[in-house]
């Protein structure tokens, strides 16, 4: 009974990526008609050609962009959370289970919820529709998963690497870097494959915070450009959706391996 369970779940999460596939190779009336159906004598791989060649965006600009933002957010976040996870993970003080506790409220408030006071924020700082304020504000976004990854983590190496470090004469900045660091390299792969897939599949907000008419378009928000006011082209917006989504499905699953290991580490070390 379990396993016939699973296979109807497992049936039911396939439908939407099933009606994605097949549709990005159909005519708009057969899309229209029959979403479900395939029509084998009328499949064709013109509607994906097409997206590289369409006038509106250019797809290829549209994953160098996003590429681009996934490493700048990625390089941020490590920058700011892997040395404060460092400094809370070794202080045995209430204020530091407090601070990583503020920083896991974020876990739990959805970033749409943040959107509207973000605005506002950037707006004062003059940061709102600029590379900058969305870079920060994605980078922010990212840090109470890092935390959660990076202070587990560092918990289980033992504090003789501290200690043994110190005895060098190595202070606590160098300690975290030469010897600290390059031993997260697990959790720092599954936060860079989780920031990245976050960052890849975003549309909130870079449409609302770079701007609809923003010429740093991404990959989803390319997307936007398929949909008219009064009708729909499916034809161009399966086969955008199916081009968005391959390299960081495919991406997911080279490095599922990596997830497993760095979110289970802390759990089988020490």
């Amino acid at each position: 009974m379990k396993n016939v369970l699973k296979a109807l779940v497992a049936l039911i999460m396939l439908v939407p990526g099933y009606l994605l596939v097949v549709n990005a190779f159909k005519s708009q009336d057969d899309i229209t008609g029959n979403p479900f159906g395939i029509p084998f004598d009328r499949l064709s791989i013109s509607y994906l050609t097409a997206t590289l060649s369409d006038p509106n965006y250019s797809l290829v600009r549209a994953y160098l962009v996003t590429a681009l933002f996934a490493i700048a957010v990625n390089v941020l976040s490590l920058a700011v959370s892997a040395p404060a996870a460092y400094v809370i993970a070794r202080g045995t003080r209430v204020r530091h289970r407090a601070l990583l506790g503020l920083f896991l409220l974020g876990l739990f408030i959805p970033s749409q919820v943040l959107v509207i006071p973000v605005i506002y924020v950037l707006k004062f700082l003059g940061l709102m529709g600029t590379v900058t304020g969305f870079l920060l504000y994605e980078t922010t976004l990212t840090l109470p998963v890092s935390m959660f990854l990076y202070v587990a983590y560092i918990k289980t190496l033992p504090r003789e690497l501290d200690e043994a470090a110190r005895v060098d004469g190595a202070g606590p900045i160098v300690t975290f870097w030469r010897v600290i660091l390059p031993l997260m390299r697990p959790a720092v792969a599954t936060a860079v494959v989780l920031h990245t897939i976050g960052v890849w599949t975003d549309f909130v907000n870079p449409q609302i915070i770079l701007g609809p008419g923003s010429a740093l378009y991404t990959v989803t928000t390319s997307v936007y450009a398929a949909i008219g006011r009064y009708s729909t082209d499916f034809t161009v917006v399966y086969p955008n959706l199916l081009m968005a989504v391959a390299p960081v499905l495919i991406f997911f699953v080279l490095l599922q391996r990596n997830i497993v290991s760095g979110l289970t580490a802390g759990a089988t070390k020490g």
